[in-house]
């Protein structure tokens, strides 16, 4: 039998990435239960969440993941009374612009966004970074570094263009 052709690998890999896509898009055309609603009617209605974070006050977080590919990510927060307090896209330039550098911590930061698209090292500080994919203003595609110390402390927030979608950085 002969083997598979590039052709082949490459048709197979966008038919996974599609699949991928479309069950990562799957949550964004649900529609989200009421303001209110019972953490039951919440999974019933948008499937059981990619993540859960505890909060403080004895509620928590339900992650809807968008990242590594997409340039969204939703979060449901449920109240220490199991009802729904809100539902969003949470990678957005004003949620971004909410951290408070050398304060949050990286459960902050998963609580607030969830699990980032990357994460990577900057070793001349010992930061651990990590990567979210966003569209900055809701026009440019944008990847969101939050940089974090040994301690796990944010210490410092960089966004610039995707890589993945400027052609300035495609190899050729």
């Amino acid at each position: 039998m002969p083997a598979p052709s590039r052709t082949t690998w490459r048709t197979a890999g966008l038919m996974a990435a599609t699949v991928l896509a479309l069950s990562a898009c799957a949550t964004v055309f649900r529609q989200p239960p009421p303001i209110g609603a019972p953490l039951t009617a919440v999974t019933a209605a948008l499937g059981q969440p990619a993540a859960t974070y505890p909060e403080p006050d004895g509620g928590q977080v339900l992650e809807y993941r968008g990242q590594p590919m997409g340039q969204f990510q939703y979060m449901a927060r449920i109240g220490p009374d199991g009802r729904l307090i809100s539902y969003e896209q949470v990678l957005t330039s004003e949620n971004f612009a909410q951290v408070k550098v050398d304060h949050w911590t990286k459960d902050d930061i998963l609580r607030h966004f969830g699990r980032p698209a990357e994460v990577s090292r900057v070793y001349v500080h010992d930061y651990e970074v990590w990567s979210y994919r966003y569209k900055e203003a809701g026009v440019w595609n944008s990847l969101m570094n939050v940089h974090f110390d040994a301690q796990g402390i944010v210490r410092q927030m960089l966004n610039g263009p995707d890589p993945m979608y400027d052609e300035r950085f495609r190899h050729r």
